[in-house]
């Protein structure tokens, strides 16, 4: 065979992602922890949909919400939380997803499975491409759980279905794309602490919470230019969004899924893997 036949026969790189795709799917699709998070994430809204205000002396302690869809996304943009009523909804399947994605890299490791892959299969931005999307799947599959409990918790906890569906549609398109540029995330930091998966799973809760992007706010305020951060589109993905926050987010997201998957090829390329 000569040098041509071997070039020839080399595979793609769509060839060589859909082939690592599949595995990761597979192995995705037959860990029991995917399941179990699917489960958390549709019974969330049971619990906050039962959880009541702190009531003030000789008052009766009210529920945190009378509308149903305030579990998927707050009335409108609110950086800085004033009341945990403001933060508590479909955001929190972001903190979720990391720590699931947290225990998918952080089983390649302690397992030994990524020093056979990289054996056979050297090309890093594979690697980070592929868990990227493969987290970002399971957000996603997350996302429609969290907004079945929260049907199912609004139908039994007899809360107003009222709301704008135009802008109920755009605020959960938007937070479902967003997942890609979260799952960048995750994937980054759980790769370049992939010896530390301590660190790597309490860190990916920290900033699945956007308490960094919340300190920010309380110093600039409720600033527009806080949407240019994962967390800050999130919070712009609300029962009053229009088209511009799908698009914005859109756009986000997509930026910070290819800046992460670059930067991890490039660290993951210039060291050891293992």
């Amino acid at each position: 065979m000569d040098q041509n036949q071997i070039i020839f026969d080399k595979p793609s790189f769509i060839e060589r992602l859909k082939r690592m795709l599949g595995v990761d799917f597979y192995r995705l699709l037959h860990t029991p922890v995917f399941y179990i998070f699917l489960a958390i994430s549709a019974i969330i809204p049971a619990m906050v949909l039962s959880m009541t205000g702190m009531s003030q002396e000789g008052e009766i302690a009210k529920p945190l919400y009378t509308e149903t869809w305030q579990m998927i996304a707050a009335k409108q943009p609110l950086y800085v939380v004033n009341d945990i009523a403001d933060y508590a909804n479909m955001n929190m399947v972001f903190i979720f997803g990391g720590i699931m994605i947290s225990i998918f890299i952080g089983h390649d490791y302690r397992s030994g499975y990524v020093k056979q892959l990289f054996t056979t299969h050297p090309q890093k931005q594979d690697y980070m491409l592929s868990k990227s999307l493969t987290g970002a799947f399971s957000m996603t599959c997350m996302c429609v759980t969290y907004i079945i409990g929260t049907v199912f918790s609004g139908i039994l906890s007899g809360t107003s279905f009222e709301v704008n569906v135009s802008s109920l549609l755009i605020s959960i398109l938007s937070k479902m794309i967003l997942s890609l540029g979260w799952a960048g995330l995750y994937t980054f930091i759980n790769v370049i602490l992939r010896k530390h998966f301590g660190i790597a799973i309490a860190l990916s809760f920290f900033i699945g919470t956007g308490i960094p992007v919340i300190g920010a706010a309380a110093i600039v305020g409720n600033s527009s230019l806080l949407n240019l951060f994962l967390y800050g589109s999130s919070v712009y993905a609300c029962l009053g969004s229009s088209v511009t926050a799908f698009f914005s987010g859109a756009i986000v997201s997509i930026v910070w899924f290819i800046f992460y998957a670059f930067l991890g090829s490039v660290i993951l390329s210039k060291s050891d893997v293992y």
